[in-house]
Order: structure tokens, then C-alpha cells, then sequence
């Protein structure tokens, strides 16, 4: 890295003046996106992820057909005698 030369107080002063604001955001950044992981790991988040998932899934055309199976699955197991 190259080493800076200043004529001036004043162009020094402007080069601090640079680096903290540069500095102040990057730490807003960094709370911001603390913030949103934080939030994509509430367990709402989590459950609509999932069945935005399940529903981008099923809109294709093998999603038919795993509509039909999925209650026919259910059905079978809701049904299903203890022990069997």
C-alpha cells in the first residue's frame, strides 16, 4: 500500500473524517444483517420457508400427483391399526 501525503490539516482532517463515517457503516451492516439472520431463524420464518417451499413444489406438474398421494398417505396412517 502506498503511503499518503497531505499538504494540509484540513485534507487530513477530511481523511479521518472519511474513515469514520466508513466505519459507522460498516457497523450498521453488520447489526443489520445480525438482525435479519435473527429473524430468518424465528420459528414462524422457518414454517413459512418451508411451506413456500412445499407449494413452489407442488405447483409443478409432479406436484398433481403428490397431492393425490400425500392425503392418501395421511388416511393410511390415521387409519392404520396399533400394532400392525
Amino acid at each position: 500500500m502506498e503511503t499518503k501525503k497531505y499538504s494540509s490539516y484540513a485534507q487530513i482532517e477530511l481523511e479521518l473524517e472519511i474513515l469514520r463515517l466508513e466505519k459507522e457503516l460498516n457497523l450498521q451492516k453488520i447489526v443489520l444483517d445480525y438482525e435479519k439472520a435473527e429473524e430468518s431463524l424465528l420459528l414462524k420464518n422457518i414454517i413459512k420457508g418451508f411451506l413456500g417451499d412445499y407449494k413452489s413444489i407442488l405447483s409443478n406438474s409432479s406436484g398433481m400427483i403428490l397431492n393425490i398421494v400425500i392425503p392418501l398417505i395421511i388416511n393410511w396412517f390415521t387409519k392404520r391399526k396399533r400394532g400392525d
